[in-house]
């Protein structure tokens, strides 16, 4: 019996385990996203669920949760590893660069949302206290499931993802001034003291303070001590220590231990120890935001939900479109485009994370009524698990919104001043500006179209010729001079875009000689099908260079390995179907052949 008691205290861990190392597997074979899952996963085991069978069958105990509070503490910390990971991810360089956005879009968005969904909440029959407390909490967006979906899809770079990111920090400190003003209603304000509130954010400004302080004095010592051991176990417990330490740190200053965790990140993101950083952490953050996951499933009553249908869906619709109509306007204003503020704007829509705390601390000094708290918490955490289809809708939406935009932005880019150049370059990501560097090194001309405006703005910077358009568009090619140029290099790594800018330059121009990026050797036999004169498939031309370098290295004469690269390279071309240039290279490899033991 003792036996079974104690199994007991780890039957949540297993389910959290189980869920993550069986349950997901499964549902993404199902083509179900992991925070999809593990949201459906929680709402099934859930005290709303299965939870309620449990008097009725009490096997399912094994496999159910109905305190959700016992894995709570393991939920927090998966956000505090999330934004630990965000900080490693930025610099201090970076994070003011966005201080625009931080302070002034995330502010705005902060302040005018409280008040409109407080004056909403008035309208219905709130008290004064209540409708501001519920305006405050309700305000919030969620910053787990929210930069979790951009990282999945590797999009925190994007303008969504800056704008977004930007929005969620400003309100992880707004979480502080947000909790303490619950604390002072709560008092009753006639009895709370100004020194009372000087006292708490100078406890505040203290902790942010001594985890600076922390970072710059003596979290770069323990991993430098931990690392001279040589033992990835003690670098492991270190790095771990530095993160929930920064985290509990944080909160003993009434701070968000998450904002404990992500000034962490940021203090070690220059350092050495950055990628080890990152490798130990990642698993433990994937596998403790499941936990997350779980617990805001579990939020979702569906007995409420199923006795008030028309309320709960109301009000989350309500929820999120009002903070949408919201935000739009202002990422607009911010110069945020109308595809990225769209998307935006539906994501930080719906609630979040400290919205059920906020919630849950004014509920317990009695300024919002528990009737108000059960709807709120129900369209908040309903909110939260829609996320995900949200920003799916929302970003194929904002490309439509976009367009006309888009293409009076294309129109509106003149021609590269009338020249004609010698190559035209589509895509000017980094495969297209190491072949710009290389034309201009032996002073070929080139112009380059490209439709990311923030690789445009680089280039640009930098001096390239550089513009905005399809480059599958004949009269946009023929503005670029395609009649005149000798060569079009297509350098994107969309495989579909890349076949329609093929197809669409040998329409227009006959005899112009393409050489065009390849994903592999099925991609480049279409790309032969559609008339372009040279295929360079990624993985082969890297395997080529590796082994390039190791013959070198290996003691075999630098113009034989060039000679053999060229020739295993012709010989894959003959492969493909294209011509044989093989007698060419065998001359080119006795010219080139000097004794093995000669070093270049």
């Amino acid at each position: 019996m003792a036996g079974i008691e104690n199994l007991s205290a780890y039957k949540d861990i297993l389910i959290v385990l189980g869920t993550a190392g069986v349950v997901i597997p499964l549902f993404r074979r199902l083509g179900v996203g992991s925070i999809i899952g593990f949201l459906i996963t929680g709402i099934a085991i859930g005290p709303g669920a299965l939870g309620l069978l449990v008097q009725d069958w009490p096997w399912l105990s094994a496999i159910t949760i109905t305190d959700p509070e016992r894995i709570s503490a393991l939920a927090e910390l998966g956000v505090v590893f999330l934004m630990f990971m965000i900080g490693i991810e930025l610099s201090f360089d970076r994070l003011i660069a966005l201080r625009r956005l931080v302070f002034g879009l995330g502010g705005l968005q902060v302040l005018v949302s409280s008040l409109a969904i407080g004056l909403f909440a008035a309208q219905l029959g709130a008290a004064p206290a209540e409708a501001l407390v519920l305006g405050l909490a309700l305000s919030l967006s969620s910053t787990a499931i929210v930069i979790q979906l951009l990282a999945d899809q590797k999009r925190l770079g994007s303008n969504t993802g800056r704008a977004s990111f930007s929005i969620l920090l400003m309100q992880d400190l707004a979480v502080v001034p947000i909790l303490l003003l619950i604390a002072i209603i709560g008092r009753h304000q006639a009895s709370f003291a100004p020194a009372d509130l000087a006292l708490v954010l100078a406890q505040a400004v203290a902790g942010l303070a001594a985890i600076f302080a922390a970072g710059r004095y003596l979290m770069r010592p323990l991993l430098r001590l931990a690392a001279q051991t040589r033992s990835a176990d003690l670098f492991m417990a270190v790095t771990l220590l530095i993160a929930t330490g920064a985290g509990a740190a944080a909160s003993l200053a009434g701070l968000s231990m998450a904002l404990g965790g992500f000034m962490a990140g940021l203090l070690l993101a220059e350092t050495e120890y950055r990628r080890e950083i990152e490798a130990i952490v990642e698993p433990f953050k994937g596998l403790l935001l499941g936990a997350f996951f779980l617990v805001t499933g579990m939020g979702i009553g569906l007995q409420f939900i199923a006795s008030h249908p028309l309320m709960v869906l109301g009000a989350t619709i309500a929820l999120v479109l009002l903070k949408a109509a919201i935000l739009y306007p202002l990422a607009r204003r911010f110069r945020v485009g109308p595809a990225a503020a769209f998307e935006t704007a539906f994501l930080i829509g719906p609630s979040g994370e400290f919205t059920l705390v906020a919630l849950g601390l004014a509920a317990a000094a009695g300024i919002v009524s528990s009737g108000a708290q059960q709807i709120a918490l129900t369209t908040v955490s309903l909110s939260m698990a829609a996320i995900p289809l949200l920003g799916r809708l929302a970003r194929r939406a904002g490309r439509r919104i976009a367009r006309p935009e888009s293409r009076a932005a294309e129109l509106a880019v003149p021609p590269p001043d009338g020249s004609t150049p010698t190559v035209i370059i589509a895509g000017f990501g980094r495969v297209g500006r190491m072949v710009a560097s290389l034309l201009e090194e032996h002073k070929i001309s080139y112009v380059a179209i490209e439709q990311s405006l923030d690789l445009i703005a680089e280039g640009r910077k930098a001096g390239a010729p550089v513009f905005y358009g399809d480059a599958s568009r004949p009269e946009f090619l023929r503005r670029c001079g395609i009649a005149t140029a000798k060569a079009v290099a297509i350098t994107i790594g969309a495989a579909r875009a890349t076949e329609d800018i093929a197809a669409a330059v040998r329409r227009e121009h006959g005899a112009i000689k393409i050489i065009a990026r390849a994903r592999d050797d099925r991609h480049a036999m279409t790309l032969y099908e559609l008339g372009v004169t040279e295929a360079v498939p990624e993985a082969f031309e890297s395997s080529l260079q590796l082994g390039e370098a190791v013959m070198v290295e290996a003691g075999l004469a630098m113009g034989l390995a060039i000679a053999t690269v060229h020739e295993r390279r012709d010989q894959h071309r003959v492969k493909l179907g294209r011509p044989d240039r093989r007698a060419e290279l065998k001359k080119l490899r006795q010219r080139s052949r000097i004794g093995p033991d000669q070093r270049p």
